[in-house]
Order: C-alpha cells, then structure tokens, then sequence
C-alpha cells in the first residue's frame, strides 16, 4: 500500500500563560492509502491534536507531517486551505449542520466546494435518507443527523476522512449504523478513515490502532481480523 500520511517526530506545544503544555510529542507514523484507523487515548491524551495537524487545522510545533509528497508541516494558509477541501473530510461529535438548509442543502454546501465531488443523490440513498432529504435537522433524529453529516463529508469524495468521536453523543444501535457508513466508505470506495475514540471496543474494526497516552503515541498495533460495527464485542 502506498504512504498517505507520514509523521517525523510531530510535537505540538500550547502556552497557557507562563506554562507551557505538551500536547503531542516526538509523534511518528506512517498512514497508508485506503486504510482504516483508530486513533485510542482517554480525555485529553492528544488525540485532537494529532487529528487537527493531519487535518491541516493546525501546524506542528516541530517535526515533519508529509501528505504524499506535500509538506504540510510548513504550508502557508492558502495551501492547507486547498488541502482541507480536497483532500480531507471531517466528521465531528456534535453535527454541526445549517438549522436552516435541508439535508439536501447542507450536503450541497460540500459538494459545491469538491473538486470530484460524489452523487449528492447516490450519496443519499447510501445514508438511507433520500426519502428526508428536504427535511430540516431539527425534524431529523440525532442519528439521522450525524449520518448528513457523514454524507456532507463523504459527498466531497476526499482522500481522508477524520472522525472526532462520531458516535460519541449516540445510542449503541445508532453508534453502529454509524460506524457501518464509515466502514463503507472505506471498503466501497476505498478511502483512508480515521477516527479518534476512548472508546476502545471501535478499536476492532480497524486494520490498526494507534495508543495515544500523555501526548506520546505510545504504540501502533495491527488488527490482523478487524470485524464489521454488528459483531463488535460491545
């Protein structure tokens, strides 16, 4: 498999008055096209960290972080911004969709930004959701929310897909649905998918976890028999 992502020896640090915190350190790792990742660490270990510099939301306060052939680690604004609509898809705990455009609309917003954009209507069915696809947020359920708000990312057809927590504020039956989008979109149209959990039962779906502990990936284990979200041991 070809590289993705490569990190050398990423820290991120943050002034909090006169204290300094060490978000991440010395991080190292490499990320391979079409792979699907869980990123594993309680509150506060880093994650979000790791996943804003790979999302080109943040730059590293020292090391190297390589996306292909770019280096992020150094990019001016203009190119990360190119890179995060490209190349990056995120998806967040909370769903962060428009209360006044439809689901139709709000996946809209993305594709009118992509450079090869999916289907809106393809990527609707594949949610399960055209038949609501004028329907407001507020007349969705908190699942069927975070799911326009997996289409909205996948619609972009980005080469990354980032989750922080995405079935974090959802039931278990709702978690799974959501996980099983996010394992299809990574087999069906082979993406890369990271997602970042304490959680640590998701960590069986992955091909490999990352052990991210006080800011250090302290591990990187492959997952030699990753299992669909239905027969995760929950």
């Amino acid at each position: 498999m070809e590289i993705l992502l490569k990190g050398k020896n990423i820290s991120k640090d943050y002034k909090m008055g006169e204290v300094t915190v060490h978000a991440l350190k010395n991080a190292n790792f490499e990320i391979y096209d079409g792979e699907f990742i869980v990123v594993l660490g309680p509150s506060g270990s880093g994650k979000s960290t790791l996943l804003n510099i790979i999302g080109g939301m943040d730059k590293p306060t020292s090391g190297e972080l390589f996306y292909e052939n770019m280096p992020l680690h150094n990019a001016d604004e203009r190119s990360l911004t190119q890179y995060r609509r490209d190349a990056v898809g995120f998806v967040f705990q909370f769903y962060n969709l428009i209360p006044n455009l439809t689901a139709q609309e709000n996946i809209n917003l993305s594709v009118e930004i992509a450079k090869n954009p999916l289907k809106v209507e393809d990527v609707l069915k594949e949610i399960d959701l055209y038949d609501r696809k004028n329907h407001f947020p507020s007349q969705l359920s908190g699942g069927q929310q975070q799911r326009v708000a997996i289409a909205r990312a996948i619609a972009k057809n980005p080469k990354i897909l980032l989750c922080d927590e995405p079935t974090g504020a959802l039931d278990l039956a709702t978690g799974i649905q959501v996980l099983k989008l996010l394992k299809r979109f990574n087999e069906v149209h082979k993406k890369t998918v990271i997602i970042i959990t304490h959680n640590t039962e998701i960590s069986q779906i992955a091909h490999r976890v990352f052990y991210i502990i006080d800011g250090k990936i302290e591990k990187i284990k492959e997952n030699p028999t990753p299992v669909s979200p239905e027969e995760v041991n929950w």
